[in-house]
């Protein structure tokens, strides 16, 4: 990891955990690449999570719930045809998830979300220009909750991010990312 991403997420961290538990309901730490091979951009983030009141029966052992996330990220393009070598990501999406009724052991979950980033530029390099600093943001996941009372969340995301073509250019971006996520 970089110089500058570590700074990023020290700063980030320490600010989040100057926030009182009771105002959210999980943290989270994201890592991952972008999936093209002509222009490789890494992203780190984190995020903060406010869990639905609501939830609904899927079966006898299942339900369905979700949280709203609010994370801030940094994007680092090391190609040689970037425009800029990072950005920064602000973004807000509400997550639907699929997991067991009872979080006991290692506990499976699906879930999906569909949100808007808010980039500080619109550009990462000549391969990935987004028309736009305005993004829809969805993603599909998969993961395992554990601990006591399935504190602690390891999953993998496969996220996608474009305009929407609102404005040309919309090359869009896939990130591949890992993300560890500890419920208050």
């Amino acid at each position: 990891m970089r110089l500058r991403q570590t700074l990023a997420v020290i700063s980030l961290a320490s600010f989040t955990g100057a926030l009182p538990a009771h105002a959210v309901n999980g943290i989270s730490l994201e890592l991952g690449s972008s999936d093209s091979s002509n222009a490789s951009v890494d992203i780190v983030r984190v995020g903060l999570q406010w869990n639905w009141k609501s939830r609904w029966s899927v079966g006898a052992d299942w339900q369905l719930g979700g949280y709203w996330e609010l994370n801030l990220g940094y994007w680092e393009n090391d190609s040689p045809f970037r425009t800029n070598s990072g950005l920064t990501d602000i973004g807000f999406t509400p997550v639907f998830r699929l997991q067991p009724s009872n979080l006991s052991g290692a506990s499976p979950y699906v879930e999906l979300g569909i949100g808007m980033h808010l980039l500080s530029k619109s550009s990462v390099g000549r391969e990935r220009r987004f028309g736009s600093m305005f993004q829809f943001g969805d993603h599909i996941g998969v993961g395992v909750r554990f601990g006591p009372k399935g504190a602690y969340d390891l999953g993998y995301r496969f996220q996608h991010l474009s305009n929407a073509s609102i404005k040309a250019p919309n090359q869009g971006i896939n990130f591949h990312q890992v993300r560890l996520q500890y419920h208050f």
